[in-house]
């Protein structure tokens, strides 16, 4: 198909028509990055004008930055939550957002507390969807050939919830599958998926994973990408498949399918349009799942795989050497950064490493302002309001706290990401996603946050190597029962050679190694302080963590959004945890520590 030169885009030359216009559109959206968010905030103030909300600030009518930012206040989810409870509970006065609130999308959540509901309105799913449109165009330029095949990714919904007064309440991706904008989407050649929609919208997890895992083998030689939202989630389908591929393996000889499954949409969509008996595929994938060594399952499975389509950025970075193994050095593109509360922006460099991963973000999709963040500065108080900066004024190198105004009615609202600029395209910032603004563990004046613990973990997996091993998953909780208090640190390990699997001083010396990495807060609380003592791990039994999602799901999680908890305090998740306990160890030493000089 010949493509109109005056289409063609600095990023790249285009694939098709369609992609030259996608390309075109981030151009423009990149070239006049202050101009767009101008036009955004204006049209959010002038929409949401009459709301309960905004006419607490005696806005009068104003439109301009210096005005709101003046008059409406950085807010949390905490400050907002009156005014959502009010919605939740059938309020249907205009208090946040003029247009009706449609539904809440629902946060990840953590292992306590209540999810977050954040407020959403119909045409937000037509700006996530445009979002959407800009991922392969720009994929395209560095694979090619993607039309020429199919995509096995791995996708779910959760059973929707009601609030009180009747609105809908379910996690983002959720929402989007179930949407006409994903339901009735056109046909697009780069963007085809071996799962039905049938297999996808199937809220059962068992009978979405099966069928989507069978789909996926039958289509074996046409998958050109796999993926998940999360590295988590495509882990957890390997391993699915580890316990079911004798099912799955016959159904596939026998052109019959589980009667495990029994969704009556999901059962004759396979039954009538996809499964028929293929012995010699039977055999290819007994022979393949059946053998001891799993490494580079994924493309001794699907041979003609070219990348895999992960999140692999903040607290997903531990799995890169587990999806490492099972890829068989497979690149790992990480192309959108979006959130609960808005999607925001894209990776015009899909293909880089991990560690290089950023994401422009779209001046289209909301109002952003940054916090400048200094992780030794005092907290803010309510006295002193935050000095914001827009979009166009971050600078290179520096840290923020994300902060957004939504067309939704969220006006200034932290939503707790930390942000790095590592560059610029055309006037658009760049940003590397640190971590959650969140304390994960503390025992006296100690503060360990995801990042901290994250790098810990990493700097004593090192300890592993030559022993074949690998830390695939992990949590954590700060024991104050203990006197002194001190962190506790769950393992679930991948022992490739069980012959030489590492030793209890080794995993001994592992805790030694995280403390040596922790802050010098924590190592003087050790050293001098005698107020943290010496650090744990436990390592769990094999398929621990799976059960952690299982029991997560069960009471409501997202399997789609999940995230393996960080730190937990719940009582039935560490009860859990500790039952599958196969060892334990502890820091033999404490870490080197001297006190910094301070001036007189």
């Amino acid at each position: 198909m010949a493509i109109d030169s005056q289409l063609s885009s600095p990023l790249g030359p285009p694939a098709c028509e369609k992609d030259a216009k996608a390309l075109q559109f981030i151009e423009d959206m990149t070239k006049s990055v202050d101009e767009v968010q101008r036009r955004v905030l204006e049209e959010i103030l002038s929409q949401n004008a009459d709301t309960e909300y905004l006419g607490k600030f005696q806005l009068d009518g104003a439109t301009d930055r210096d005005t709101f930012k003046s008059k409406v206040p950085v807010v949390t989810y905490e400050d907002l939550q009156p005014q959502i409870q009010r919605i939740a509970n059938g309020d249907r006065s205009p208090i946040l957002s003029a247009h009706p609130i449609s539904e809440f999308l629902t946060s990840s959540g953590t292992s306590a507390g209540e999810r977050k509901l954040m407020p959403t309105i119909h045409e937000e799913m037509d700006r996530r969807q445009k979002l959407y449109s800009l991922l392969m165009p720009v994929m395209n330029l560095y694979v090619p050939g993607l039309d020429k095949g199919k995509g096995l990714y791995f996708l779910f919904v959760k059973a929707e919830t009601k609030t009180p007064g009747g609105l809908v309440a379910r996690p983002v991706l959720t929402s989007y599958y179930n949407s006409e904008q994903f339901k009735t989407r056109p046909y697009d050649p780069y963007n085809v998926y071996t799962s039905p929609n049938e297999a996808i919208l199937c809220a059962d997890s068992f009978q979405s994973m099966y069928a989507q895992m069978l789909c996926g083998l039958l289509m074996r030689e046409e998958v050109l990408r796999v993926g998940a939202v999360f590295a988590s989630g495509l882990l957890r389908a390997i391993r699915f498949l580890q316990l079911h591929w004798k099912q799955l393996a016959h159904d596939i000889s026998t052109g019959t399918l589980n009667p495990k499954i029994t969704d009556p949409s999901l059962r004759d969509c396979i039954s009538s349009k996809i499964v028929k008996p293929n012995p010699e595929l039977s055999e290819f994938i007994t022979e393949e799942c059946s053998a001891e060594n799993w490494e580079g399952i994924i493309t001794r499975i699907w041979p003609n795989t070219k990348y895999l389509d992960v999140i692999v950025t903040g607290a997903m970075a531990q799995y890169i050497p587990t999806l490492e193994y099972y890829g068989g050095g497979l690149p790992l593109a990480c192309t959108m950064y979006a959130s609960s509360e808005c999607y925001f922006g894209l990776n015009l460099k899909p293909m880089s490493k991990p560690s290089e991963v950023s994401y422009t973000c779209m001046p289209n999709m909301c109002y952003y302002e940054f916090l400048p963040h200094d992780p030794n500065a005092p907290a803010l108080s309510r006295d002193s309001p935050p000095r914001l900066v827009d979009l166009a004024d971050v600078e290179a190198g520096k840290q923020y706290e994300l902060i957004i105004t939504t067309y939704a009615g969220l006006c200034r609202y932290r939503v707790g990401d930390i942000l790095q600029v590592t560059d610029f395209y055309n006037s658009a910032p760049q940003f590397r996603f640190i971590r959650r603004k969140n304390v994960l563990l503390s025992i006296d004046s100690d503060k360990t946050d995801e990042a901290e613990l994250q790098k810990a973990i990493e700097n004593a997996s090192v300890l592993l190597r030559e022993f074949n091993t690998s830390v695939v998953e992990y949590t954590s909780y700060a024991d104050a029962k203990s006197i002194p208090g001190h962190y506790v640190i769950y393992w679930e390990l991948l022992v490739k050679d069980p012959e030489n699997s590492p030793s209890h001083e080794v995993l001994n010396q592992c805790c030694l190694a995280m403390e040596e990495s922790m802050n010098s807060v924590y190592r003087q609380g050790r050293v001098a302080d005698n107020s943290i003592g010496p650090l744990e791990i436990r390592v769990v039994k094999n398929g621990t963590f799976e059960e952690l999602m299982d029991y997560a799901i069960s009471r409501g999680a997202s399997i789609n959004q999940y995230k393996a908890p960080r730190c937990v305090n719940f009582t039935p998740i560490m009860e859990l945890l500790d039952s599958r306990v196969v060892s334990v160890h502890f820091s033999p030493a404490a870490p080197h520590w001297n006190p910094e000089r301070r001036r007189c």
